[in-house]
């Protein structure tokens, strides 16, 4: 099947108000004209069932953010209708995930009004960013800190479900005490609540399995054959809605005889959410006001660790997938729209959203042609509150729990400790920083990460490799850029080695691995020059690339001397033939 090309990079030559310079902020125009009835097909089908798997999940992402459960629903069908004008990725679905759910409690406690607000927030850093062009600076949350950021995020999650698992009630939402108190009134677990999650999860786990184990699709099966796996697919496929409305009809089973053996979801609101500013200021129970001012200062630093992690997360899985898939994406135009879909989804008491990995899976496999498969997607949502909330009632805690433990026992990705011992042993300490302190406020473990890479960024920037060679002269081969940094420990290591020697000794330099310089090493080169020159000893450098050579030349350096080569350094050193430039 042939994809849409949906990313379009915009060219700086072309017109402000031209076409294709409306395509470029419009991906929608580039791939409508090439819609067909089969990719209609495709999208309807693959739309259908992510808004199947979706609709379970949100309700139970809810309960991890500490809001009523409607605010699932609220915030997973905005995402459908602009990224079908404003993505670039066919595959990625749009709403409320584990780990941004677990953002969102950790910094607005569970208080509807603040979340919807910090959607609004978040949106218009992301759109922001995109509009200045600065998607780069996630380039500096590293590998071993998103590992180790969702490893612990999934453990707290996952725990975090276990008290709806066992049917208890009261339990602090802090990791911590949250493990103490949920073994210590382990003894108040209801039965019915145990019995169901555990069935649930039992359920799930052979419906994950089957479908990890199915067979490829071979010309030669029988009808029958092909039928069956199909069936298998669909029903693992869709295995988060089958559970839990057989969880449902359980509890309301038990609850019209008149047993009340289940924790039930309860009373939802009814209906779509309405279309109105998001709220400015919050209420405490006791009454009190709480002003815009007071409600951002509470957010923190979370109001820069979401925005950061939505556009992460989001734009990691729309490259894996476009890679998958053979097409491209623009990075900036993600970000552009994530940040237009958290806006637009404060208008509707949305919280902050951003790419699911698990549901993009889910309609690639399916086949989507297009993002118009969001549209569906949200369809769904739209006439699950519209039609749907009544029957919510009956959803028990425990199947909710038990879709988002499965949902996150993936990301314990215990592999990439062994994976990282043995490629490069120092990225164990951002991961272990960034996991350890995830326990304790998640937003701390992503700050003490990049913090930790970054220090260990700079460290290499001061201290590169340098190599020491003594071929009758000293030849000192650099083996990387060089920066202000590393200016100390140059100069150290050229003393130590030749100019404290005795007697002293010239020297050649090896630049044929930098790439880079700049004023301050400038300025230590001269003063080396001219403590080469007090000893009457030469400092030579070989093998400099043309814009280094060009910034050398220009700071116009007395002593300045260079060859092309390293054998004519070497050779000219011998003879004594070695000039000034």
């Amino acid at each position: 099947m042939d994809q849409p090309l949906l990313g379009q990079p915009s060219d700086s030559r072309r017109g402000c108000c031209s076409y294709d310079t409306l395509k470029a902020w419009l991906p929608i125009l580039s791939w409508l004209p090439k819609y067909n009835l089969k990719w209609l097909q495709m999208d309807m089908l693959a739309g259908l069932t992510v808004g199947l798997t979706a609709v379970p999940q949100v309700l139970a992402y809810a309960e991890i953010a500490g809001l009523p459960v409607q605010f699932g629903l609220y915030s997973a069908f905005m995402g459908g209708f602009v990224y079908t004008l404003l993505g670039t990725s066919k595959d990625i679905t749009l709403g409320p995930t584990a780990i941004m759910s677990l953002l969102c409690f950790s910094v607005v406690g569970g208080h509807p009004n603040q979340a919807v607000l910090l959607s609004l927030l978040c949106g218009l850093i992301q759109a922001v960013m995109a509009l200045l062009r600065l998607g780069f600076l996630l380039d500096f949350i590293s590998y071993p800190v998103i590992k180790g950021f969702t490893c612990a995020a999934a453990i707290t999650i996952g725990f975090g479900q276990v008290k709806n698992i066992l049917g208890l009630k009261g339990v602090p939402p802090e990791f911590f005490q949250q493990v103490y108190y949920t073994f210590y009134r382990i003894q108040e677990a209801k039965i019915g609540d145990v019995v169901l999650g555990l069935l649930c999860l039992t359920l799930l786990i052979m419906l994950v399995f089957m479908k990890k184990n199915l067979s490829p699709d071979d010309s030669e099966d029988s009808t029958c054959t092909r039928v069956a796996r199909k069936l298998v697919w669909v029903v693992a496929t869709m295995r988060n809605a089958l559970v839990v409305v057989a969880a449902s009809f359980v509890a309301f089973s038990w609850d019209a005889y008149g047993y009340n053996v289940f924790t039930i979801t309860g009373e939802t609101s009814r209906g779509l959410p309405p279309f109105r500013p998001p709220p400015t200021t919050d209420t405490t129970a006791n009454g009190t006001v709480i002003s815009f001012r007071e409600i951002v200062e509470g957010f923190g630093g979370g109001l820069a660790v979401i925005p950061f992690m939505g556009l992460l997360e989001s734009i990691a899985i729309a490259k894996a997938f476009a890679s998958q898939n053979d097409y491209r994406i623009n990075a900036n135009q993600e970000l552009l729209a994530i940040g237009v879909t958290n806006i637009m989804g404060s208008f509707v008491s949305a919280y902050p959203v951003t790419g699911s990995f698990g549901r993009t899976a889910v309609n690639s496999m399916t086949g989507v042609c297009s993002p118009a498969g969001g549209i569906v997607t949200s369809v769904i949502v739209l006439l699950s509150l519209a039609f749907l909330m009544p029957a919510f009632y009956y959803i028990p805690k425990a199947s909710l729990a038990a879709v988002i433990i499965c949902a996150v026992a993936p990301m314990v990705d215990y592999h990439v400790v062994v994976k990282m011992w043995r490629i490069h042993k120092l990225d164990l300490l951002p991961f272990v920083v960034t996991f350890l302190m995830s326990f304790w406020e998640v937003q701390y473990g992503i700050v003490g990460g990049v913090a930790v890479s970054g220090a260990l960024l700079l460290y290499n920037m001061a201290r590169p490799k340098i190599k020491v060679f003594d071929q009758g002269v000293l030849v000192i081969e650099l083996g990387s850029g060089l920066s202000f940094p590393a200016t100390e420990y140059l100069s150290r290591t050229v003393h130590t080695q030749a100019l404290q020697a005795s007697p002293p000794r010239s020297v050649v330099l090896d630049c044929h691995h930098v790439s880079i310089i700049d004023y301050s090493v400038v300025c230590e080169l001269r003063d080396l020059l001219t403590q080469f020159k007090l000893r009457k000893e030469q400092l030579v450098f070989c093998r400099l690339r043309p814009t280094v050579l060009d910034t050398l030349l220009a700071a116009d350096l007395q002593g300045f001397t260079y060859t092309d080569t390293l054998e004519a350094a070497l050779q000219m050193e011998s003879r004594g033939l070695l000039k000034e430039q």
